[in-house]
């Protein structure tokens, strides 16, 4: 009713009549089912929006490369803690020094031991030179030995020879005397016959004797002289002998001198070897009293503090964070989704402390968080009993203010897939569609391929 009347109404028409109340319940019902419909409408069309299937995983941030993780450097020697050069969480470049160690062991406190271990190179290498003046000088001795065996060999052969042909000689002159011996002993039997028939007189006998007895004394002393000569020879080849022994033990001596000499030369060089090593040590050893960067890094903590600290062998000084490092996730993820994941598969990253809005079957829609790819994976189980997989940056920087350690959700992407068949794999219990990247799943798949996840 219009309201044309200044005065109000005392009584409500609607509520006199029932037709007001059927008309508002039929508007309402109207408008229900209109909401119904819309309402289903849209549900059906979600249905069929597309749903990225994801493996959800838990993990911390870590390197990319071991040298770049945390670490620690651990004194190479033994010794006392003197001074520190540094401060905790201090940025230092590669080769600066931490700090500074003393001697504790007995065998290295003399302050001059790399002037002494010099000192006894010297010496053990003059020791060398005369060694090696000796074996030159017993070379000669040997050599000069050799060269007078040589002119005393030739001089007593040429001896033997002499001896021989004297014997050859005296050989004949005895041969010659026994036949004049044989002829006059002949003619003395001749003559004693004729002389017996009265044919010779007694003076042609006695002078035949006479002739008989010259020619057995020539006989008898060519027969001598043979013998001399024999016993010469003899000599000479005796002579022969003894030059060649005698000679043979001068050189056997001089040969044992000068092999004993070179032995005491190689002892010698071994030992100056043997010190030559000792003071590169001691020297090497030095330069372990700095405790150095190994690269361009942060000190986090001293875990050898104190001044007059004693450090054993191997033992931590300081712990580092490397300066640059690139960064990466330690996502583990259980043994039953293990199979879906392979090398190179897309990954969206969810740091702690970030601002993040995350719809997980949109990652697209998704803020604050950052993509990654698959580029290891551990082949047994961690100590938590699930696998272990590092992923790296793909294709977009991550935040810069990260820090080694922090924490982080990961969500690892599979198949593209509507709503619908999620949900009614999700009601089933079914596992995510298998899905394997371009290139045979070995980490080669191309941008194409990353970014929709298809695998086709």
């Amino acid at each position: 009713m219009l309201n044309i009347s200044e005065k109000p109404l005392k009584v409500n028409i609607e509520e006199q009549y029932a037709c007001f109340d059927r008309y508002r319940n039929a508007r309402m019902r109207t408008d229900w089912v209109r909401v119904f419909q819309i309402t289903l409408l849209v549900s059906v069309g979600v249905m069929f929006l597309p749903w990225t299937q994801t493996i959800t995983g838990k993990g911390q941030l870590t390197t990319l490369k071991p040298e770049h993780r945390p670490q620690t450097i651990h004194s190479t020697i033994a010794g006392r803690v003197e001074k520190w050069y540094v401060r905790e969480g201090q940025l230092v470049k590669k080769g600066d020094t931490i700090a500074f160690l003393s001697e504790i062991k007995p065998e290295y406190l003399d302050p001059e031991l790399l002037k002494r271990t010099t000192e006894q190179i010297e010496a053990k290498s003059l020791s060398i030179v005369s060694y090696q003046n000796k074996v030159k000088a017993l070379e000669n001795q040997y050599q000069a030995l050799k060269r007078n065996l040589t002119y005393k060999t030739e001089q007593t052969r040429n001896k033997l020879r002499q001896a021989h042909l004297k014997v050859t000689s005296d050989s004949i002159e005895f041969q010659a005397a026994k036949t004049a011996f044989d002829i006059a002993d002949a003619q003395l039997k001749r003559q004693e016959q004729l002389y017996e028939k009265g044919l010779r007189s007694l003076t042609d006998l006695e002078g035949r004797r006479q002739k008989f007895q010259e020619a057995l004394a020539k006989m008898i002393s060519n027969e001598n002289k043979l013998l001399v000569s024999r016993n010469e020879l003899i000599n000479a080849s005796i002579e022969l002998n003894t030059i060649r022994n005698e000679f043979a033990d001068k050189m056997a001596k001089a040969g044992s001198d000068r092999y004993s000499a070179e032995s005491d030369q190689y002892e010698a060089s071994a030992n100056v070897a043997k010190l030559r090593n000792q003071y590169a040590n001691y020297l090497n050893r030095s330069g372990y009293y700095y405790i150095t960067a190994p690269q361009n890094c942060y000190i986090t903590k001293a875990i050898t503090p104190g001044i007059g600290e004693t450090v054993k062998e191997g033992q931590a000084i300081v712990s580092i964070m490397p300066a640059h490092f690139t960064p990466a996730v330690e996502m583990y993820i259980e043994p039953y989704d293990m199979p879906l994941v392979r090398y190179g598969g897309r990954v969206r990253v969810e740091f702690d402390g970030w601002p993040t809005i995350i719809f997980s079957g949109w990652p697209q829609l998704s803020f604050g968080t950052f993509s990654g790819k698959v580029v290891a994976i551990d082949n047994s189980l961690s100590m938590n009993g699930k696998f272990r997989v590092l992923v790296a940056e793909d294709g977009e920087e991550w935040p810069p203010l990260l820090r080694i350690g922090a924490g982080c959700n990961t969500l690892a992407l599979l198949q593209d897939v509507p709503i619908w068949w999620e949900t009614w794999r999700q009601i089933n219990s079914f596992p995510p569609n298998y899905y394997e990247p371009s290139g045979g799943g070995k980490g080669t798949k191309s941008d194409k391929d990353a970014k929709d996840g298809s695998g086709k």
